[in-house]
């Protein structure tokens, strides 16, 4: 898995298209699922938002095998090749073409209501789904937003097969996706919630972006931030510069810190998922990097818990000084070896760590430290993984804090079994909900 959900997909790919920020750019989305992801992109572009519809039309035999494909205002694209092949007469192909049309119309009004679609002639094209398998339903958009008088197209997608620029490559004038994996066998692999994406949600998508938009023309650049943060932050930790994303729902309740285990990163899927049921209970979350690209080069870096414990104090400090996490109370969430620098900082004098989490971790790195903890620990361990098990069990015991060990069954160290992260994310929960509270006297 790369991304917790469509969202955050397009938050990821939102980082790799910088460099359209400023130009005349008009974001497309594929309905259904590549409309919540362009919505993303859209919102950190600034650009307007507006739906893709495209329907392709099938041969009358065969409706599968694609023989074109037709998008809004009229356009039009055929492959006469396949016409030919197939020998589709005229007649079929207007009479496949009307049916399409009349469905396309009626996603059309349900999507826009009465507004106009966004106009693309002369204009960047930006093509977003929530990734390509086969490529045929980007290719046929690439081609019905060329038809529309797109200047340039882009098409970015968050996820897509290690060979899809040699099989896309003349359909668009750029092709940007941050994930091109070999192994791939459908999209839904590569995300967390990969839910059904609804036309109420396109909608709201839309309307949002509306929204945005007439706000912005009305108020400028000054207008007043969103309640709700969820940004990309870079952290000063002493001499480094230390890369994280940072959620905050408004009326949030307190706020998790992840330290992750070694050879895992803030894209940690896992952690990823974690964090979004925790921001879906109101709680704030900072995923992060605890070493610099750099630093995790060095194998010694990352097994130091001392050093990785520091960083995760700088951090915390860091975001006590930020207006949207100030006077929250802080937890921390560590997996694996992440777990040891969770429960050595959390140890530290004048810390002030509500409640910390472990998952998969191991506490026993935190070795003397353990006794020092007043913060509230829960340790999860997958029933299947013994040995990590064991040393949970006697790392517990050396806690003098409220403490609980939860044992999912069934589980292995990655929690990848069905509905085993699921569990994990539901007791974090809990745990954090029960013992964070904002901080006396402060302000936020």
């Amino acid at each position: 898995m790369f991304f917790r959900d469509r969202r955050d997909a397009g938050r990821q790919l939102a980082a790799r298209l910088g460099h359209l920020q400023g130009t005349d750019v008009v974001v497309l989305g594929l309905p259904r699922g590549g409309v919540p992801v362009a919505a993303e992109v859209a919102r950190s572009l600034g650009a307007p938002l507006d739906v893709c519809l495209v329907r392709k039309l099938g041969v009358p035999f065969q409706p599968e095998l694609g023989m074109g494909a037709i998008g809004e205002g009229g356009v039009r694209v055929i492959n006469d090749d396949v016409v030919r092949a197939a020998r589709v007469t005229p007649a079929e192909l207007a009479r496949v073409e009307a049916q399409e049309r009349d469905l396309l119309e009626s996603r059309a009004r349900r999507y826009r209501g009465e507004r106009e679609p966004v106009a693309t002639e002369g204009r960047t094209v930006l093509v977003v789904d929530d990734g390509v398998a086969t490529g045929s339903t980007a290719r046929a958009a690439c081609r019905i937003a060329r038809a529309r008088g797109a200047a340039r197209i882009v098409l970015a997608v968050p996820v897509a097969p290690h060979d899809w620029t040699a099989r896309l490559g003349g359909d668009a004038d750029e092709l940007v996706s941050p994930h091109a994996p070999w192994g791939f066998h459908a999209i839904g692999q590569f995300y967390a919630d990969f839910a059904q994406t609804g036309d109420d949600e396109v909608v709201a998508c839309l309307e949002e972006a509306v929204t945005r938009t007439r706000d912005a023309r009305r108020t400028g650049p000054h207008r007043s931030a969103p309640q709700d943060t969820d940004v990309e932050v870079e952290v000063r930790a002493g001499a480094a510069v230390l890369h994280g994303r940072l959620t905050v729902p408004e009326g949030a309740t307190g706020v998790v810190l992840f330290a992750h285990g070694s050879g895992s990163s803030r894209h940690s899927p896992r952690n990823q998922f974690v964090a979004l049921g925790l921001n879906r209970a109101g709680l704030g979350t900072l995923l992060f990097d605890l070493l610099t690209e750099e630093e995790g080069a060095d194998r010694a870096n990352v097994f130091d818990t001392g050093l990785l414990a520091r960083r995760l104090a700088d951090t915390t400090r860091w975001l006590d000084g930020r207006p949207e996490t100030r006077g929250l109370a802080v937890g921390y969430f560590g997996a694996s070896t992440g777990a040891a620098a969770a429960l050595w900082a959390a140890a530290e004098p004048g810390a002030r760590i509500a409640a910390v989490v472990s998952r998969g971790g191991r506490p026993d790195l935190a070795g003397p430290r353990l006794p020092a903890v007043t913060a509230p620990t829960l340790l999860i361990v997958g029933g299947h993984d013994e040995l990590v098990l064991d040393l949970n069990r006697a790392a517990q015991a050396r806690l003098r804090c409220p403490s609980r060990l939860s044992v999912v069954p069934g589980a292995t160290h990655l929690f990848e079994e069905p509905g085993a992260l699921e569990k994990v994310t539901e007791l974090a929960r809990d745990w954090f909900t029960d013992h964070l509270a904002p901080v006396p006297g402060a302000t936020r």
